[in-house]
């Protein structure tokens, strides 16, 4: 006769999560992600100081005495400069303060916003996408770590900035730049990257793609900026309340100081970050809320091809890039008609213009705003351009190239895409800015113009391609490397025009050398080399590729 016995019950899992503890594990995660973050953090909070600093500091010389600080108050003082600053209050006052608030705040708040989204997506929903929270879960390692996590690290990075630019500005010792001010406005930039990084925590939960999740809230961001141009520039600004980035301008840094504004984005941020909580618990690790559309039984004939292949993988990208830039162009060009009155009797800025060999303000003026533009169609190629290195260590590509593709092939996809696509967004680009400039200034030839000076900007996008190849290729883990060729075309070509860089800073740029229309005359001798130039990268990347091993999972 037998006996029966009891199974044994299976063991409580150990340490906090078998109280309950969602949080479990949260801080190791902080300083995990710190650790990984030790370049990205201190170089994003560096470019965005010195940047403020660096700009600050040049109105010594641009506003130099009050008559210039009253032309330079009066040239925004329309509802197109209006819908580029800020709100019309930081007129009343003309001090280097207010202009400081009235022409940055709304703009590095948007790079604020940016930098705290990939801050939150980079270590939750791509971790995810990976596999690794899944692995680092099966530990003892709460629900809602990662999540507590990123937001702290973002809360960490916001609030080092913060500290950073009121120290910095304050230490200036500039007229009407007080330590009262310059508090408010770093608190501004910390108070608007919680909002953002607390709308990313949202956006996470909705869909199972790193750059779906990062696409929803940089989308956020553009709302947010539209709406307070939009408020700036009517008659009660009304809309600009709708808008973070209008909360945080309503403070009026070294105007009224005002700090109650910040409060609706604390706020709004908690909100938006307990939502995030919420959401997370509806949903399975890797998985979105947003369920995930049911595929064709079989592929087109276009996606057997690693052109098309490539191009359903970056197609939301370059819709996106394209959609922003026409809007981007469209703004500047509604403003063209005005450049003349805007600019005049701010010295520096017209001996920049007159510099450049242009026939009138407008043609000088766009050429100065066509290479702001041409950075933006470049920070889409260089994330273009790294997609194979993010296929690869993601462990897609090796299936891939396990069959008949050859690696020339597979990268050659993606590259034509990339250099295809950011011609396509430049196009967009001065098809905006065509259009919106013609409009505004009833001159129907610049049209034709402005679209040819933003497409000749093309060979210097495909060699900043070349440089993200040559990094994949040779040295994969330094790729992000390729981001300093976007960035220094934007401080010497852009701030190096007003600041007076030494010519030879801007030649070392690509796009440096091609010239600046519509101000300049056509020379085709400088693009063509760009375009060998760009030739000779992608086949050394492409060469250093297919000799290296394949990094696998």
């Amino acid at each position: 006769m037998t006996t029966a016995t009891a199974a044994p019950e299976a063991p409580a899992p150990a340490g906090p999560v078998a109280g309950g503890n969602a949080l479990a594990g949260t801080r190791t995660l902080i300083r995990f992600a710190l650790r990984r973050d030790r370049i990205r953090l201190p170089v994003w909070i560096l470019a965005l100081l010195l940047g403020t600093l660096m700009t600050a500091n040049s109105f010594r010389t641009l506003y130099s005495d009050p008559e210039d600080r009253a032309n330079a108050v009066k040239s925004v003082d329309s509802p197109a400069g209006l819908a580029m600053s800020g709100p019309r209050h930081y007129l009343d006052d003309d001090s280097f303060g207010s202009i400081l608030s009235h022409q940055m705040l709304g703009f590095t708040t948007v790079l604020v916003g940016l930098m705290s989204v990939l801050i939150i997506t980079r270590h939750t929903r791509a971790e995810e996408e990976t596999g690794r929270a899944e692995l680092v879960r099966s530990t003892v390692v709460g629900r809602h770590a990662h999540l507590a996590a990123a937001l702290s690290v973002a809360a960490l990075a916001n609030l080092a900035l913060a500290l950073l630019l009121a120290v910095g500005l304050a230490g200036l010792g500039m007229e009407g730049i007080d330590t009262a001010g310059s508090l408010l406005y770093g608190s501004g930039h910390a108070a608007a990257g919680l909002v953002f990084a607390a709308v990313a925590a949202v956006t996470v939960q909705f869909t199972a793609h790193t750059r779906g999740a990062s696409g929803m809230a940089l989308a956020v961001i553009g709302v947010a900026y539209v709406l307070r141009a939009a408020g700036d520039s009517g008659e009660n600004g009304a809309l600009s309340w709708l808008s973070p980035i209008g909360w945080v301008q309503r403070g009026y840094p070294y105007v009224d100081n005002r700090w109650w504004p910040l409060l609706l984005c604390l706020v709004f941020a908690a909100a938006c970050a307990a939502a995030g909580f919420v959401l997370s618990t509806r949903r399975d690790v890797g998985a979105g809320l947003r369920p995930e559309k049911l595929g064709s039984p079989t592929a087109s004939d276009a996606l057997t091809t690693p052109v098309g292949l490539a191009l359903r993988l970056h197609r939301g990208m370059l819709i996106g890039f394209g959609t922003g830039l026409f809007l981007m162009g469209a703004m500047y060009g509604s403003i063209l008609g005005d450049a003349e009155a805007m600019l005049e009797g701010i010295d520096e800025i017209q001996e920049a213009l007159d510099r450049l060999g242009g026939a009138g303000v407008a043609e000088s003026f766009a050429s100065m705003v066509m290479v702001v533009l041409t950075v933006v169609a470049a920070v889409y190629v260089v994330m273009a351009a790294l997609r194979p290195r993010s296929e690869e260590t993601a462990g897609r590509a090796e299936p891939l190239l396990a069959t008949g593709l050859s690696r020339t092939r597979w990268v050659g996809g993606h590259l034509a895409v990339a250099m295809g696509g950011g011609t396509l967004v430049l196009l967009l680009a001065g098809l905006g800015f065509g259009i919106a400039g013609a409009a505004s200034t009833g001159d129907a030839g610049l049209l034709p113009d402005l679209v040819g000076a933003a497409v000749a900007y093309a060979p210097a996008l495909w060699v900043t391609v070349g440089v993200a190849v040559v990094l994949f290729g040779w040295f994969p883990r330094f790729g992000p490397a390729a981001w300093i060729v976007p960035v220094y075309a934007f401080v010497v070509g852009y701030l190096g025009q007003i600041l007076r860089f030494p010519t030879w800073m801007n030649n070392l740029s690509p796009f440096g050398h091609v010239p600046r229309l519509p101000a300049a005359d056509m020379n085709w001798t400088p693009l063509l080399l760009l375009s060998l130039v760009a030739a000779g990268l992608v086949w050394l990347g492409l060469a250093g590729f297919r000799r290296r091993d394949l990094e696998t999972k």
